[in-house]
């Protein structure tokens, strides 16, 4: 669970992608020992100033390249975002959406602002580039220049922006930001970024294919050594699956929606626009992007955003089978926030007279769970209640529960394509800060699930630590524990894996790298009884 930014907590809010270890500025990607901030060019899409150099002078980067006025707004919302994520370590996904309405953009304008200031921030500023044009350490510009050098070389390498117009505008971008002396220096250090193109670019600084590949898919897909390391472990040694996700991470994601069951419909979210999911029953697509709260089931919280990856592990829980002498109507979210996981299980439990419980430590993050559970304050069907707790040291007796999901606290590799900064803001180092509590929180969801009842554990990461190595590490202590084929609850997504687990990948798939594993109780222990109470779990 790494698709929301950095809480910390045991309840499913910790270690999430983004939220350890901030540092500011150039400084901060450097340390993170990464391999190269060159990547390859995103989806060569023409954005507002079209191939050719631009459009009238409403647009970013001025009719025919000639000199503007003033900044487009734009490329200043591209740079509130970078700027914000630079000093104030801010996340991108949240700051964005504020910035577009700001500056008033939408449509094409929105869309060039916002793969100018993702894929800035996904190549890690090209801060390798610009530290061959620049005669002193880029942790000694100052951060506005060090922010508009970075958005200027993004257009040049990785847009099909004419390098006239990204320079004269980030020239323009510097005097409005900085001055009129950094303006000059802007103009001269990205006229040497534009001296060679990208593959020039790549060339020079990363180590040859045939020496070090994994070396050379480091900086021309612009993620650090460590995560294409971890990818390649997780893929089998596969090279080429290697490249295709790293570049899959790089390609902006499509705006996916779930329909609530109950509430709403995918044949209502395609009466707006939006088009089925791929595999999902519950997803919709807004294929064009835009603002999700313009489809009005969203807006009346009827259906929200999800990746069809996160949908995908939570209805193969709620389709899991179960065994024994007991129910099928309490379940439970262990690290519920921010709620989505949770108001489709809840939609799903309420078909079948069941009820959710939704768990989450962080009280400002159950908030946003009970919003999701219920819309505009009216309670969904499905719904025993929200409760602030500690995954680990839960709040109601073991065996209460008949289905629970317990979607951990991880390093959100598998959401970069979602997160532009975060692959800089994670280090190798953190994966064995979030091993522990990952192994605990899947403890507790094993005895909070009656025998006979079943338990997914889940992560938004490939990272082998992460998955298989916690599942078989909890289960060597435990002898009352059979794993499920994860994959035929998937139904019609192939390429999921040797199981019993299921793997999700952006390149397979094109969903978010969500693991999923299915456990289910088969006997009692000393001290955990396993037997179902009376009490209302809720009321604990």
């Amino acid at each position: 669970m790494a698709s929301e930014p950095g809480n910390s907590g045991r309840s499913g809010s910790a270690g999430r992608s983004g939220g350890a270890r901030r540092t500011s500025g150039a400084a901060r990607t450097d340390q993170r020992g990464r391999a190269g901030g060159v990547g390859n060019a995103a989806r060569r899409r023409p954005g507002p100033t079209g191939g050719s150099g631009g459009r009238q002078s409403s647009a970013p980067g001025g009719a025919g390249g000639q000199r503007r006025a003033g900044v487009d707004p734009a490329r200043l919302a591209a740079y509130d975002v970078v700027h914000a994520v630079s000093v104030r370590d801010a996340y991108a996904n949240l700051v964005l959406p504020s910035a577009l309405r700001e500056r008033g953009l939408s449509g094409r304008d929105a869309a060039f602002a916002t793969e100018l200031a993702h894929g800035t921030l996904r190549r890690g500023g090209y801060d390798d580039v610009l530290a061959r044009c620049v005669n002193r350490p880029l942790t000694k510009l100052d951060p506005e220049v060090r922010d508009v050098l970075r958005l200027g070389a993004h257009q040049i390498l990785g847009m099909r922006v004419p390098a006239h117009a990204a320079v004269a505008t980030s020239v323009d971008l510097a005097r409005r930001v900085a001055g009129i002396g950094p303006s000059k220096f802007v103009n001269a250090v990205l006229r040497k970024v534009a001296a060679r193109d990208l593959p020039g670019w790549q060339a020079e600084l990363a180590p040859a294919y045939e020496q070090d590949p994994l070396g050379n898919l480091a900086t021309v897909h612009a993620h650090p050594r460590w995560v294409v390391e971890a990818f390649a472990a997780a893929l089998g040694g596969s090279l080429a699956e290697t490249a295709a996700v790293l570049a899959a991470d790089n390609e902006p994601p499509r705006v996916t929606l779930a329909a609530w069951p109950g509430r709403s419909s995918v044949a209502d979210l395609r009466a707006e626009g939006a088009e089925p999911g791929r595999w999902s029953p519950y997803a919709a697509v807004l294929t064009e992007g835009g603002d999700p709260h313009r489809i009005q089931a969203v807006a009346q919280g009827r259906a929200g955003v999800q990746d069809e990856g996160s949908q995908l592990v939570a209805a193969a829980l709620a389709e899991a089978p179960l065994t024994g002498d007991g129910g099928d109507d309490r379940w439970l979210d262990l690290c519920a926030g921010p709620g989505g996981k949770s108001a489709l299980l809840a939609s799903l439990a309420g078909r079948r007279s069941a009820g959710l419980l939704a768990a989450e430590l962080q009280p400002h993050r159950a908030e946003l769970v009970a919003r999701a559970l219920t819309p505009r304050g009216r309670p969904s069907r499905g719904v025993l209640g929200t409760v602030v707790a500690d995954g680990t040291a839960p709040a109601w007796r073991p065996g209460t529960f008949d289905r629970v999901l317990v979607d951990v606290p991880c390093t959100g590799l598998g959401a970069l394509r979602r997160r532009p900064e975060a692959r800089w803001r994670r280090a190798a180092g953190d994966v064995a800060g979030l091993t522990p509590l990952q192994g605990k929180l899947l403890t507790t969801a094993l005895n909070s699930v009656r025998v006979g009842g079943v338990v997914a554990y889940v992560t938004c990461s490939p990272h082998l630590a992460e998955t298989r190595d916690v599942v078989a590490g909890v289960l060597a202590a435990r002898s009352d524990v059979e794993r499920l084929d994860a994959r035929p609850l998937l139904p019609g997504v192939p390429d999921l894996g040797d199981g019993p687990e299921a793997q999700l990948w952006p390149h397979r798939h094109g969903t978010d790298a969500m693991f999923l594993a299915l456990l289910r109780r088969t006997d009692t222990r000393t001290g955990d009884t396993g037997t179902r109470t009376g009490t209302d779990p809720a009321s604990q």
